[in-house]
């Protein structure tokens, strides 16, 4: 059996994310499962501890990231150029649009029984996106990255200590719509020559543009309905020529993703995409702040070995479907 690695994140959630990995400890003891555990201790840690762990030595291992999606985002950064290892991931954030995507139970007990009845059979093969800044730094996303007014909101939300109060108070998946109301009023569109496996389109007045491979972002928000991380394509979403009262209606509409279907709203797929600007944009990956546009996109398509179901061959069950709703 694989060496089985945790990597977690003890500040995620406003340091629940302890009481979660305790649940969890509790049932590996009982289910007697020989693991390492390693706790992170500063920004971008879990990627210097995952990438130390693929290259220990070249064996097969498993990596479970126990935190929110900024925790799996490092993680993944450290390892997706490692074929030795395989992720799987027990949500312990305030967003988790990884684990909705991803189908995987918001329960901690019961994400990790399901990792280890998928540790049984052969994992899952997922498409990942690799973005190139203009400052040529690469960097690595399995749920989306978005740059424009939606990457401003992240930027915000995590520099913010309203983020911690609401977890608190168990509201964390308001804290994005609060910032959104907050930019709403002030935020300056911008001119987006955007390209798309070779095509060029250009858009006025863009509020932003998001690169998605699996439907959630922003606590729940369907951003991108028919994404399916699996299926080597992006999909891309641009809402622009908006007035300021008509996005909020957009972003209501997003969480049942009708978005869609308002006209400033353009929706593509692609493998290969560009973002210019006449001013540099804010930019995140899978909502953690990487830089500013221009950029370009490439998807590598079944690069990274996942716990998780597959999205082709099996359903999901009932159970761990509602159980994900509430998180």
């Amino acid at each position: 059996m694989e060496q089985i690695y945790f990597i977690i994140n003890p500040k995620a959630r406003n340091g629940y994310c302890l009481k979660i990995w305790e649940r969890v400890e509790i049932q590996l003891k009982k289910e007697q499962v020989s693991y390492l555990a390693f706790f992170t201790e500063y920004p971008s840690h879990a990627t210097i501890l995952a990438n130390q762990i693929a290259k220990k030595n070249r064996e097969q291992k498993i990596i479970i990231a126990v935190g929110g999606d900024g925790t799996l985002h490092e993680v993944i950064n450290g390892i997706v150029k490692e074929k030795n290892i395989t992720i799987g991931f027990i949500p312990g954030g305030s967003g988790n649009d990884f684990s909705r995507g991803f189908h995987i139970p918001a329960d901690p007990v019961e994400a990790l029984k399901m990792i280890l009845r998928l540790m049984k059979r052969e994992a899952a093969s997922v498409d990942v996106g690799e973005i190139t800044l203009g400052d040529q730094t690469n960097h690595y996303f399995i749920n989306n990255m978005g740059a424009g007014f939606d990457a401003v909101i992240s930027y915000e939300v995590n520099q913010s200590k309203i983020k911690a109060l609401l977890n608190k108070l168990s509201l964390g998946r308001l804290v994005y719509v609060y910032f959104l109301l907050k930019k709403l009023f002030t935020y300056k569109t911008s001119t987006i020559d955007l390209s798309i496996d070779g095509r060029r389109h250009i858009f006025e007045q863009t509020w932003f543009v998001t690169v998605s491979n699996q439907p959630f972002y922003g606590g729940g928000m369907k951003i991108a309905p028919g994404a399916v991380p699996d299926d080597g394509l992006f999909d891309i979403t641009v809402v622009h020529q908006l007035s300021r009262w008509k996005l909020l209606l957009v972003f209501i509409s997003v969480f049942w993703g009708k978005h869609i279907h308002f006209k400033e709203v353009k929706t593509y797929k692609g493998r290969v995409v560009s973002i210019q600007s006449r001013a540099p944009l804010f930019v995140h990956a899978d909502g953690e702040h990487i830089g500013f546009t221009p950029l370009a996109i490439h998807l590598h398509a079944r690069a990274l070995e996942l716990l998780a179901r597959s999205h082709r061959n099996e359903e999901v069950e009932l159970k761990e479907r509602d159980s994900n709703d509430c998180s």
